[in-house]
């Protein structure tokens, strides 16, 4: 397995990431732990989840595919200082009016349940699921700024950002002096190669790491 520096940070993580969308879904607990397992293994370092994973199913609460990975790694006794541990805020996880959004409340209250599931003290990387019109941005990157300085969170990143709203973010990250995002996951794939016309050039330019996700178009690349 060959590793890389995570954006411009000193953070290195294996090339290949070990998405986890299906842990708790169309893959059951023991399915998961074997392909925790086999990744491990093979020197994947990076694991990528959400909390929301994956709540859009008939009985599944979120938070399942967290849970999963924090039930594996005390299972396996692994150092935590052996892999990269990344979540996402930013979905409905209740039926209440803040239960959702990027507001200062709603990712405050998430990130420690995510600690909780994870079973663990720290977030490597934290990351904006995808935009919320309705809360300020400013709002949204000082409560990161201030889980970064509280140390539950090392690096905070973003998701299903275009490339004027990356910019946006970063450029009031730097005014007000606030923790930047190191990273952007968009969808990329054969089928969408969207982010090849602006946002893989800005992330380039800012030194920003790309985690793309959906690889296989949710299947359809395989025949499925």
């Amino acid at each position: 397995m060959e590793y890389r520096k995570l954006g411009r940070t000193g953070l290195k993580v294996s090339e290949l990431c070990m998405g986890s969308m299906q842990f708790g879904w169309t893959a059951d607990e023991g399915t998961s732990f074997v392909v925790l397992d086999k990744a491990f293994e093979a020197g994947i370092n990076f694991i990528d989840t959400a909390n929301i994973y994956s709540r859009w199913v008939e009985g599944n609460p979120g938070g399942v595919s967290e849970m999963i990975i924090g039930k594996w790694m005390k299972s396996r006794a692994i150092s935590r200082d052996r892999l990269v541990i990344a979540t996402k805020v930013r979905g409905r996880m209740g039926d209440g009016p803040n239960d959702e959004g990027l507001s200062r409340t709603h990712i405050l209250r998430m990130v420690e349940d995510s600690l909780r599931r994870l079973q663990t003290d720290y977030i490597d990387l934290y990351q904006t699921h995808s935009p919320d019109p309705n809360t300020p941005i400013e709002e949204t990157l000082s409560a990161m700024d201030i889980l970064v300085r509280q140390g539950k969170v090392r690096y905070i990143g973003c998701s299903n950002l275009k490339a004027w709203h990356l910019a946006e973010f970063l450029y009031k990250a730097r005014a007000a002096g606030l923790t930047e995002f190191i990273c952007l996951q968009p969808i990329y794939n054969a089928l969408n190669r969207s982010i090849e016309c602006e946002q893989l050039e800005l992330c380039e330019r800012e030194g920003l790491g790309v985690i793309t996700y959906n690889p296989l178009a949710g299947g359809m690349l395989t025949g499925k």
